[in-house]
């Protein structure tokens, strides 16, 4: 949620100024009344100012009309920035301040398209009969832009209604309408969230852990707050304290995905998604640590994102045994995602909009800690974070503290490492030459270089070489190399099978052919791409194929919707779907399809209605969906977008529940080069 809250204010012209290590607090004990149905609240907020702002800017949402309680203090209207109302504050700095004011906050829900059907629903801040959200962007207390906060809050509801927040809350019997709330470490936002919720309590080493439910549910409350309990462990274990008081799932009333401090505000779909437990939510709870307990420095980029994608989703996969698979779709979709003239560096990154930005801020993030993992060893890459994170505590950070950090527990001087990796743009392009084999002295000698080819200076790379070995043993040589060519030896004590370079996908680099097959991300990735209709399909069923391929398109300028008929063969450039079992330019889907099968590979297959195919005719992505209900189609066009790592996919049902997914078979390497077998 954080990097919501940071694009709104830079979009403002807000952005908190890089301030000392520990800015001066302004504190605020707000007394709230809200009338959901009318979209009303009503506030009075005792401020606190440290010294040298007797004359300060002050913002609250132009729905609010707000008076000044103290004839020693003055506000001024004196503009607007967006949905905010500018006023300027004047008082005589000998004590408390108190504003009330009162309004409307209702900016309702908006769309924010991310990628080839993927969206997103926002909001400013809203006061509704189905929910309250309000963050301190939207401007629902008084806002003092660079300044950071803590708060006493106590809000009156109607009976039956819960108000969440930040710190420790929410007070005895808070059913009854009245919530109470404290937070006295420095925040940057004070958030407010409320719904008529069922409250679920335990706790884990003395940290509160809560679930707040729109429709009771005993059973998922339980898992979740065992999960809380699990993932509060593990983490503070692994970089130190927990920072506040509890955390909270808190189930929102349109489909989300927010980390706030103290608790995640997530869609009611979402949380019941099986899988979410082991992904999205600690990825939320960690975030406790990384942006809301460490505070991104935004002047040098949101390095949080990347840090705690790392160590919670990627983590995850690591424990399952799938980091190398893992490794692997985090640079397939920047190859997906990331396109000619819109890559940047980390530095540069602030938050996600597209799966481009993603692709950087999340996935190269993540790779660029893995790689510096792999060069510290684990026990001082944790090492690092635990001293990052207690030298840091509550305030705001950039990579300069990280490199600092880890220079300190490591001794290694790693300035060239953070240059490279976090201030430039792009990835190195390695090649594999000159590979030989040579006998000396008895032993076999494997010789070669790798040359890294992309434009530019090289990158330092800490480059892994897997040979494998005739007793089904292999070994690995690490090579520490600032050069753009790398000779190498290796003296062995048998024959080699195999050498492959960084076969483990443990270096962010361009992938290349053969190392990642065709997926549903090639097409959700491509700036250009068609998506043709199944002109003889039953009316239903095309207008269903119609109203998906509509979703899709919006707002993507370079995609376009067309009927297989206008078309006697395939446009032999740019991404195609292909949608219906009634397309004309199936059979030349099926000829593309990357495994032989015995029947045609888009045949109806027993227990599935829904079937996701792709492609590759040389590097034209295509996909193929065939459906035998109209009703699933809405869930497949949500849906599908965020199956990008699959190859193939089945469905069942109107609601479109996955029953098959899997990855096409990688092909040859260019950077693993095969031994003959010695001759006898």
């Amino acid at each position: 949620m954080r990097h919501l809250i940071l694009s709104t204010l830079l979009l403002l012209g807000l952005a908190p100024a890089q301030a000392t290590p520990q800015p001066p607090l302004v504190e605020h004990q707000l007394t709230v009344h809200i009338d959901p149905a009318t979209g009303t609240l009503e506030a009075s907020d005792r401020l606190r100012l440290p010294a040298g702002l007797e004359d300060t800017l002050l913002l609250l949402d132009a729905g609010l009309t707000p008076t000044v309680g103290d004839e020693t203090a003055t506000l001024t209207p004196v503009g607007r920035r967006g949905h905010l109302a500018v006023y300027r504050l004047r008082h005589a700095g000998t004590g408390p301040v108190t504003l009330d004011y009162r309004g409307q906050i209702r900016h309702g829900l908006r769309r924010q398209i991310e990628g080839v059907g993927r969206d997103r629903q926002w909001s400013l801040g809203t006061i509704d009969s189905d929910g309250i959200f309000l963050s301190g962007a939207s401007g629902w207390y008084p806002l003092l832009p660079g300044q950071r906060l803590r708060f006493a809050l106590d809000v009156t509801l109607p009976a039956g209604w819960i108000a969440v927040s930040q710190g420790s809350g929410p007070g005895a019997a808070p059913e009854s309408g009245r919530s109470r709330w404290r937070e006295t470490q420095p925040q940057e936002s004070i958030y407010l969230v409320a719904a008529p919720f069922t409250l679920y309590r335990d706790s884990s080493e003395g940290i509160a852990t809560q679930v707040y439910l729109r429709t009771p549910d005993p059973t998922l409350a339980r898992r979740y707050l065992d999960a809380t309990a699990t993932y509060l462990r593990d983490y503070g274990a692994r970089i130190g304290p927990y920072p506040y008081a509890k955390f909270a799932l808190v189930e929102n009333f349109w489909e989300s995905g927010y980390g706030m401090p103290s608790f995640t505000l997530l869609g009611s779909r979402v949380i019941r998604l099986p899988f979410i437990l082991h992904t999205a939510y600690p990825h939320e709870i960690l975030h406790n640590w990384w942006g809301n307990g460490v505070y991104v420095d935004a002047d040098s980029g949101n390095w949080s994102e990347g840090l705690t994608n790392y160590l919670a989703d990627y983590w995850q996969r690591e424990r399952a045994g799938t980091g190398v698979e893992a490794r692997r779709e985090m640079l397939k979709a920047y190859a997906d995602h990331v396109h000619h003239g819109e890559d940047v560096p980390l530095s540069a990154f602030r938050a996600r909009h597209d799966g481009g930005s993603q692709a950087i801020g999340y996935g190269k993030g993540a790779m660029v800690f893995h790689m510096l993992r792999r060069r510290l060893g684990d026990e001082t890459f944790d090492a690092g974070l635990r001293r990052f994170y207690a030298d840091n505590g509550f305030r705001a950070a950039g990579y300069a503290e990280l490199r600092r950090a880890f220079e300190q527990v490591s001794g290694t001087d790693l300035g060239d490492f953070f240059a490279a990796w976090v201030e430039r743009p792009g990835a190195p392009t390695l090649a594999l030459d000159g590979v030989r084999l040579e006998q000396h002295d008895g032993q076999i000698e494997v010789h070669g270089e790798i040359r890294q080819t992309q434009p530019g200076a090289p990158f330092p790379l800490y480059l892994p070489l897997r040979l494998a070995l005739p007793d089904d043993s292999s070994r690995t040589v690490w090579i520490d190399t600032t050069e753009r060519t790398q000779a190498f030896g290796i003296a062995l004590e048998q024959r080699p099978l195999a050498l492959a370079v960084d076969p483990g996908f443990d270096v962010f680099r361009t992938l290349l052919p053969g190392e990642t097959p065709v997926a549903l991300g090639n097409l959700f990735g491509a700036e250009q791409g068609l998506i043709l209709l199944p002109s003889r399909a039953p009316a239903a069923l095309l207008d269903g194929y119609r109203a998906l391929a509509e979703r899709w398109r919006a707002g993507h300028p370079g995609w376009r919707v067309a009927l297989d008929s206008a078309f006697e063969t395939l446009p032999e450039h740019g991404a195609i779907w292909l949608l219906g079992w009634e397309n004309r330019h199936r059979a030349t889907f099926e000829r593309a399809v990357p495994a032989p099968t015995a029947a045609p590979p888009t045949q109806r297959l027993d227990g599935l209605d829904s079937i996701v195919l792709t492609a590759a005719r040389g590097e034209q992505p295509l996909a193929w969906l065939g459906t035998e209900l109209a009703e699933a189609l809405p869930a497949l066009a949500r849906k599908l977008p965020h199956y990008g790592k699959y190859g193939y996919l089945g469905f069942v049902g109107a609601r479109a529940e996955n029953r098959l997914k899997g990855q096409w078979p990688s092909g040859p390497s260019a950077l693993t080069q095969r031994f003959a077998p010695a001759s006898r």
